[in-house]
């Protein structure tokens, strides 16, 4: 079946944070460490050399976070789309997006502007990667429509969710008019644009024009964790990237996507397309050795995204989704193979058993797990290309 396949483009996911010599399930506790600035500026540089090991290795694309006022040091870059710039001018070929870009903690039209941009100077290589947020310290400091971070499995914030939904598609809906059309208008429950009744040389302003438009063609993709973002992306047209929910989980929903896709579009996808998979890795020369350096690092993006319900993709005992809270084992993370680890072939099998169940293209791997250092992440990559990638062949 391999050979039938296309060829796999996989790029890089860092969140970019802080190297830790205490990352681990144990204490501290995330929020009692407090870095400098210096150690999160110093962080900054090193992801952008990582970048810059990733288009040297030939990865297809390189993604980066959006996250502010993370004094802990797990996520210290704020604009993915600026410092995307800055790396494009210093890369040959490699394609620059965000994991995510947190639309509600942007006025639209300035995301659309800033993307067009990278785009632009970068000779087409942006790549608009949208979600609604994780953490409420960030977003309510961001916008001026009181939009918090809600969880669709957690009845206590169905309100928050809900405000965060609707602002989130409305501003997508902008943005790709923006995008696309020479002079677009909006009329919603929370954007008007433009504003009504703005004088200007005699009359009212009835429309806008994005300045720039993008030059090239371009790509939208968004982060699908539960069924309302699944029946939204395909219907918009979004790729979808899915991360860190058990693998049958991750089977249904991809071809859910292209179902609703066909019924929207009257368009059959083939199984690789609109979808991208997302897969911590961890290359050694024994298993024992892989799981003693995945450990600390796995142990510690868990204690951190945990109880912000990252983990409700898991399978609990039930064969049902997790509870909400979970902070998993790289056992269960190997149980759910949201991690491969092991030996050059070890991985490659895990990656195999993706590509047959999903009939995947684009892999984008997870190779800076919590508080490594950044050269532990570069030979990552490049184990992954010099002694993976040929098995997959």
């Amino acid at each position: 079946m391999s050979d039938q396949q296309p060829d796999l483009k996989v790029g890089a996911f860092f969140f970019g944070g802080v190297e830790m010599t205490d990352a681990g399930a144990g204490p501290p506790a995330p929020m009692d460490r407090r870095y400098s600035n210096d150690a999160c500026w110093r962080a900054t540089l090193d992801y952008i050399e990582s970048a810059k090991v990733a288009d040297r290795l030939g990865l297809d694309s390189f993604w980066t976070t959006e996250h502010h006022f993370q004094y802990e040091g797990y996520e210290v870059i704020p604009n993915g789309l600026q410092i995307s710039t800055w790396i494009a001018a210093q890369t040959e070929q490699i394609r620059l997006g965000a994991m995510f870009n947190v639309v509600p903690q942007w006025n639209p039209l300035r995301l659309a502007e800033d993307f067009a941009t990278l785009h632009n100077l970068s000779g087409g290589r942006g790549v608009l990667g949208v979600g609604r947020g994780t953490v409420p310290r960030e977003v309510l400091h961001l916008n001026d429509k009181g939009v918090s971070i809600g969880s669709h499995d957690n009845p206590d914030q169905q309100s928050d969710d809900m405000l965060n939904r609707e602002v989130f598609e409305e501003s997508m809906e902008i943005i790709r008019l923006a995008l696309d059309h020479e002079r677009f208008s909006f009329q919603g429950k929370h954007f008007q644009v433009p504003v009504p009744g703005i004088p200007d040389r005699g009359s009212t302003v009835q429309e806008l024009s994005l300045i720039p438009r993008p030059l090239y063609p371009y790509e939208i993709w968004q982060a699908v964790t539960s069924p309302p973002t699944l029946d939204y992306v395909p219907v918009v047209g979004h790729g979808a990237v899915f991360w860190n929910q058990h693998h049958s989980f991750i089977k249904r929903f991809w071809d859910t996507y292209g179902e609703k896709y066909e019924q929207t579009h009257g368009t059959t996808l083939a199984p690789h397309e609109n979808r991208m998979l997302v897969v911590a890795v961890r290359i050694e020369d024994t298993y024992e050795e892989a799981v003693r350096t995945a450990t600390p690092g796995h142990d510690e993006f868990w204690k951190f995204l945990g109880p912000y319900g990252w983990s409700r993709g898991y399978m609990g005992e039930d064969g049902k989704p997790a509870p909400p809270g979970l902070i998993p084992t790289l056992e269960e993370s190997l149980e759910n193979k949201t991690i491969l680890i092991g030996t050059p072939e070890q991985v490659a099998e895990g990656v195999a058993f993706y590509r047959d169940l999903l009939g995947m293209q684009h892999l984008t791997l997870f190779p800076h797990l919590l508080g490594d250092p950044y050269a532990k992440a570069n030979e990552q990559m490049t184990r992954f290309v010099d002694e993976v990638l040929p098995l997959l062949r």
